[in-house]
């Protein structure tokens, strides 16, 4: 009874080791979208600030 307890333990773990490292790319390759978006994002606002400026003719240019 000991050994088909520890046996069973020992599959569910393999079992959520091998699903977690097949899900960790998917991790990985939404973490790089999500960084580009925030990346993307940020260059937005800097371009629109660096517009309204350049629009009022602001002596500084830089945001």
């Amino acid at each position: 009874m000991k050994a088909i307890k520890y046996l069973t333990n020992t599959l569910i773990t393999l079992t959520a080791v091998f699903a977690l490292s097949a899900c960790s790319d998917q991790f990985e390759e939404a973490g790089e979208k999500a960084d580009e978006a925030v990346t993307d994002a940020g260059n937005a606002v800097e371009d629109a600030c660096e517009d309204v400026k350049e629009g009022v003719k602001a002596e500084d240019q830089d945001c």
